[in-house]
């Protein structure tokens, strides 16, 4: 052997390979608002409509109730505060960079009319009462309060209608009815309550409770004009709640953390509270004269902290159905949609067992639970969801026990996962809930086969694979999924049908790639869902052909291509392409009887699948060797075909 060792030590010390190729080869909601500013909000109860003014934007932008954009106002030049008529009709804006006031009319969205307030009058800020619309004008650090009749035919503007007094900035107005109420904003604020109803303003009440004068950022008034909430910065961090009549306090409505920033009243008398707060909740709804809120809303808090509700930014809508919200944060400025906040938040809950049997009955329980009790009679309905009824059947309603507790049984027709759902209408008080629980209903095992698994076939041959299903309660339809090796090739479902009436489905299979054929089989009411795969292998086309032999001829009965020895073989191979891939080349060299293995080496394939090695090297005479190139998967640079070898190719080297 020690022979042999050194004629081949020395064969390929002196032999190398050199490559080359040929040829080419997804309730409450929110949505974002495209503004570039916030300024204020108003709410047409009538369209369902909620109109935002953009100041920087120059435009109002106005949306559903599901914050869709509707429609736009343009140019409107710095447009800020906004104010909807009782009947909702008209939405008047100040627009201080056009010296005017704008109504926009809500069956149409669209700018009816321009009222001019006066050169250089800056309107900002206004409000709709006793049929007038009251604006405040001018610049820092003098602003007054003007008003006119929308409904003269040629409107005058009333300028100046509290002549003793000024404001450094524009004050907020609210109305309700023909009160206006007055309020500045700022390190030392106040109120001033003012009676209408003759066009001219008639003062009630001035002041501000010692609680509410730290810098209040809004505030609200009730629809009566019965009473304010101010969101201000009475300590610790509480709204105060103000009677509109002499302006005193009556009581607060602290809000955990951060001073409030914005107040709404619904109709009903329910209180909206927002805060500026990054890391803690973000609105609180409370009751009139309730010491805690009875729903709380936090968004998007994250480690780097949360959206932030805007300054003035809530109101409800008229019939108190729904809160608007306008929240920011690092991804823009959204308009939040929050239903039912003016009743109580209600948890629904089923509790059924985990498994259960087909056809017999089970017992489950259910809760529901609030804040406030639940009217006498109160009913929950029960909905049975599963394979034979996927949209739901009725199971008719559960009385609810003052406990707030119900209870019902079932005997489930259909396995599968079954849902039970309780579902609560909600009343005057209290939201609609709804809780649901799963249960595990037992079918019938299912008997599923798939032929070819573990075969092995030459690249490209046609295979019939062939799913065979036993019986089944009703459900005789199999689907046959075919997914071939490699990330280029998707699991793709290439036949749903009924089985024939010995229970076969078939497809067939061009098998250039190692593939795996997938049965599935849902299931039905009665017999339970069934997966089975096989996975079938193929070749690849693999040949070798020899060039720059001088002839060929047999030794014994095998064919040699025969070389001089300064002579280099050219070995050309054709393979099988796929994206970087290679074959390997296998050397071996015959000595007394046996072939020994003289070396391999992998030579990448062209896009054309083909690829030219040349031995070169100083070439010992006397010696037959053989070459063959292979596929050998996972060494190749893939794995979508099962290995292969070619056939050998003998030669002969001479003098």
């Amino acid at each position: 052997m020690r022979t042999v060792a050194t004629a081949l030590a020395v064969l390929f010390s002196s032999t190398a390979l050199a490559a080359g190729t040929v040829g080419p080869a997804a309730a409450d909601s929110s949505t974002a608002l495209s503004i570039a500013s916030y300024g204020d909000i108003a709410v047409d109860g009538v369209h369902k409509r909620v109109y935002i003014s953009d100041p920087a934007g120059n435009k109002v932008v106005v949306t559903d109730y599901a914050g869709k954009l509707v429609a736009t106002v343009p140019d409107l030049s710095g447009v800020r505060d906004l104010a909807i008529t009782p009947d909702s009709r008209t939405v008047y804006a100040a627009v201080p960079g056009e010296d005017a006031v704008v109504a926009i009319e809500t069956s149409t969205s669209t700018a009816a009319a321009r009222y001019p307030t006066g050169e250089n009058t800056d309107p900002q800020t206004l409000a709709v009462a006793g049929g007038r619309v009251w604006f405040m004008y001018g610049q820092q650090p003098s602003h007054h309060l003007g008003s006119f009749d929308p409904a003269q035919s040629t409107p005058e503007m009333v300028l100046d209608q509290l002549p003793d007094l000024g404001f450094y900035d524009a004050p907020e107005l609210e109305s309700a009815g023909s009160t206006l109420v007055i309020g500045i904003h700022g390190t030392w604020s106040g109120l001033a309550v003012y009676d209408v109803s003759s066009g001219t303003p008639v003062l009630r009440k001035q002041g501000m409770p010692a609680e509410a004068a730290n810098y209040m950022n809004d505030f609200a008034l009730s629809a009566d004009a019965k009473h304010i909430v101010a969101a201000s910065g009475e300590s610790p961090y509480a709204a105060t709640a103000i009677n509109t009549d002499d302006l005193s306090r009556t009581g607060g409505y602290p809000v955990e953390a951060g001073n409030p920033n914005s107040a709404a009243i619904a109709p009903d008398g329910t209180i909206a509270l927002s805060t500026f707060s990054w890391y803690d909740k973000d609105i609180f709804i409370f009751k009139p004269g309730a010491k805690t809120p009875y729903r709380t809303y936090t968004y998007d808090l994250n480690t780097s902290g949360g959206d932030t509700i805007a300054t003035q930014g809530l109101t409800w809508a008229p019939d108190g159905s729904k809160l608007f919200a306008i929240a920011s944060g690092n991804s823009g400025t959204y308009l939040r949609v929050l239903d039912n906040a003016t009743r109580y938040p209600v948890k629904a809950s089923v509790s059924a067992p985990a498994k259960a049997t087909r056809g017999k009955k089970l017992s489950a329980t259910g809760k529901l639970t609030s804040d406030k009790s639940f009217p006498s009679g109160s009913t929950v309905t029960i909905t049975r969801t599963d394979i034979d009824s996927p949209k739901g059947k009725s199971l008719g309603t559960k009385t609810v026990s003052s406990s707030g507790t119900f209870s019902f049984t079932d005997v489930p027709p259909a396995g599968g996962n079954v849902t039970y759902t309780a579902q609560y209408g909600g009343d005057a008080t209290h939201a609609p809930a709804s809780g649901k629980d799963t249960v595990a209903v037992s079918r019938t095992a299912t008997s599923l086969t798939l032929n070819h698994n573990g075969s092995l076939y030459s690249y490209g041959t046609d295979v019939s694979f062939t799913a065979h299903l036993g019986s089944t309660y009703k459900n005789r339809t199999v689907e046959l999924w075919v997914n071939p090796f490699g990330s280029d090739k998707p699991n793709k479902l290439v036949k749903t049908g009924k089985v024939n009436s010995k229970g076969n489905l078939s497809t067939t299979v061009d098998m250039t790639r190692d593939t795996t054929v997938t049965a599935v089989f849902a299931g039905d009411a009665r017999s339970a869902s069934k997966t089975v795969k096989a996975t079938a292998y193929a070749k690849v086309k693999v040949s070798t052909s020899v060039s720059k032999q001088y002839k060929t001829a047999k030794i014994g009965s095998t064919s040699y291509a025969y070389f001089h020895k300064k002579t280099d073989p050219v070995f050309t191979t054709t393979m099988t392409y796929y994206k970087n891939r290679s074959h390997r080349l296998n050397l071996e060299i015959y000595y007394q009887g046996k072939w020994y293995d003289a070396g391999s080496q992998y030579f990448k394939l062209g896009t054309n699948g083909k690829s030219v090695v040349t031995l070169t090297g100083t070439h010992d005479t006397g010696y037959r060797m053989r070459m063959r190139a292979s596929y050998v998967n996972g060494s190749s640079g893939d794995n979508v075909n099962s290995t292969t070898y070619g056939a050998w190719k003998y030669f002969y080297f001479t003098k």
